[in-house]
């Protein structure tokens, strides 16, 4: 039986923060939602929740337009403003603003159209398997034990 893995230390300091590397995501199905972050909850140990630090630049979107049926995430404001399009409505969001998407949520997405990095935390649950469905690109994305895989549907 191999060895049991040591838990990390559950601290990040802001410098330790400060000093993670970045990564960049850039989303498969929308080339104008490029992330760039820190996977906080990952630095720590975390499995079931991903905890994540995002800067979304000027200009870019932060995902394309989607919905979870089985995960659920939340997105605080930190700095910078963005407009949030959650359903049909459009709303500009900025420091302090609280987003929390239950599954089966309204499709939703953000945009940085102003001058200044929109910066957030985003949370969410890693279920073993989820569905995510991009409404605009018609596209389901199937996630089971971590491989994901996406297929085309049709309006019914």
């Amino acid at each position: 039986m191999p060895p049991a893995k040591r838990p990390r230390f559950p601290l990040l300091t802001a410098d330790t923060i400060a000093n993670m590397d970045e990564f960049r995501r850039v989303h498969v199905l929308n080339k104008r939602a490029v992330r760039h972050g820190k996977s906080l909850g990952d630095a720590v140990g975390m499995s079931d929740l991903g905890i994540h630090l995002v800067r979304i630049a000027p200009g870019d979107q932060s995902t394309e337009y989607h919905t979870h049926y089985c995960d659920e995430e939340f997105i605080y404001i930190l700095s910078g403003s963005g407009i949030a399009e959650i359903g049909k409505r459009k709303i500009k969001i900025g420091p302090g603003d609280f987003m929390g998407f239950a599954k089966k949520s309204l499709p939703h997405g953000m945009s940085n159209p102003f001058k200044d990095d929109l910066v957030y935390l985003m949370g969410g649950t890693r279920k073993p398997i989820d569905i995510s469905e991009y409404p605009r690109s018609k596209t389901r994305a199937y996630k089971f034990d971590g491989k994901r895989h996406s297929v085309k549907f049709k309006d019914v």
